[in-house]
């Protein structure tokens, strides 16, 4: 699956985009990014703080308990504000 990171998430990162292959255990958005969380510093750094996160699945907004079957692209981000 395809994992996008937008704005300071990017920057923590590094990159805009990864293709991923998780183990089967990994099942919903939450145990994604405990898993992208384990795999190196900057990752652990970047989803510190989940509570400022955002997430769409396929492009539809979602929760991190959204399941991932099927899923071809989840996209994580900061809270969008307008003005």
């Amino acid at each position: 699956m395809k994992v996008l990171y937008f704005a300071w998430l990017r920057e923590r990162i590094g990159v805009g985009s990864e293709d991923v292959t998780p183990p089967e255990t990994v099942e919903t958005v939450g145990d994604l990014i405990d898993w992208l969380r384990g795999r190196e510093a900057r990752y652990a750094a970047a989803f510190e703080d989940i509570s400022a996160i955002k997430v769409a699945v396929d492009q539809e907004q979602a929760d991190f308990d959204a399941p991932l079957a099927g899923v071809r692209e989840v996209a994580l981000f900061p809270p969008v504000t307008g003005g």
